[in-house]
């Protein structure tokens, strides 16, 4: 392909409120030896996103940058070695960064074929959500059938999909929410509690008096040591975030530092077979081919069973991309059920 493409982007300039996000416009370059150029239909609006426009993201690139962790859009041109049969077709993809453009350049080997019938908005809604959710449940924790397991915000994006995952695999779910929340976790099939309940572990022990097979804590902080007294003997504790930490000054290294000192901790004196784990998206990327396709393999497992009814994606709200700040200060509010898209 020769020639380049006119493309709008939206830009964080630094710790600023999302009303103050910018956007530019520029031409994107011809791709390179095994590129695409990948027209954007849907990104999402994640809370890393929420913690990078304050420089909390552990290991976020300097300012100015393109933020979108994640993206579904439908192949336009491709690059020297490229399979031109991709031009036309709909993808997905994990970005990090990058997605909120209105088309980018992408490694052709990062796609992830979306299902025909599935929307560019489900779609990237299951995108990062789905692998993690996926993960943490069947690698990480590696839930069995007829188990019970705690999920901490599960109205969320991850929370949601979750909670959704695990009942599909037989398993029971107590869920976390404001009580604004509690008939849609109800539809999901979890149990709700009230996240603002000052006696919120207490009613879950009441839940699961002999304590759980695993716990999701996409909060952190103070809290993370009432998650891991949840788990029961032989279960799992998988943290995945320092929420409760995203406004605090300071080092933005040192909330997660901290979770990791504490996991570890854990791990070494626990007696009972109870064990830890801190999830990274990213973990084994330095063995590229290994995480790529690992990454295919369970987000092709997710897209299908939206496909085929069983998952139901969760779309909070659906805002344009010149509106990103919109979006992101609803994204922030803490109201929502689900995930916040952006379309072109």
């Amino acid at each position: 392909m020769n020639g380049t493409v006119g493309v709008t982007e939206i830009v964080l300039p630094g710790p600023v409120e999302p009303d103050d996000l910018r956007i530019r416009t520029r031409d994107l370059p011809a791709p390179a030896a095994g590129e695409v150029v990948l027209r954007m239909e849907a990104t999402g609006v994640s809370f890393a996103e929420q913690q990078m426009r304050r420089g909390k993201y552990y290991d976020q690139p300097a300012f100015p940058f393109v933020p979108g962790y994640d993206v579904v859009g439908t192949v336009t041109a491709v690059g020297q070695g490229v399979d031109a049969t991709m031009i036309g077709r709909r993808y997905a993809a994990v970005t990090k960064i990058g997605g909120w453009a209105s088309a980018l350049l992408i490694d052709a080997a990062d796609l992830v074929p979306v299902p025909d019938g599935v929307g560019p908005a489900a779609a990237v809604t299951v995108a990062v959500n789905g692998i993690t959710a996926w993960q943490m449940l069947h690698r990480t924790a590696k839930v069995p059938p007829g188990a019970t397991i705690v999920v901490l915000g599960a109205n969320g994006g991850v929370g949601s999909t979750l909670v959704q995952l695990a009942r599909n695999a037989g398993i029971k779910v107590i869920g976390t929410a404001s009580a604004r929340h509690h008939e849609l976790l109800r539809e999901l099939g979890a149990t709700p509690v009230d996240y603002r309940d000052p006696d919120m572990y207490r009613k879950i022990r009441e839940l699961a008096p002999d304590g759980v097979h695993a716990v999701f804590d996409h909060v952190g902080g103070a809290g993370l040591v009432e998650s891991w007294q949840l788990v029961r003997r032989g279960g799992t504790l998988v943290s995945y975030g320092t929420a409760a930490t995203k406004n605090d000054a300071g080092n933005s290294r040192l909330p997660v530092l901290k979770s990791f000192a504490l996991l570890a901790t854990w791990n070494y004196l626990s007696p009972n077979g109870k064990s830890a784990h801190f999830y990274n998206f990213w973990a084994g990327k330095r063995r590229l081919s290994t995480f790529r396709a690992r990454l295919r393999e369970d987000l092709t497992q997710v897209l299908r069973l939206v496909a085929d009814g069983v998952l139901t994606p969760r779309i909070a709200a659906e805002f344009p991309l010149a509106e990103a700040g919109a979006a992101l200060t609803l994204a922030e509010s803490r109201t929502v059920a689900g995930k916040v898209v952006l379309v072109p």
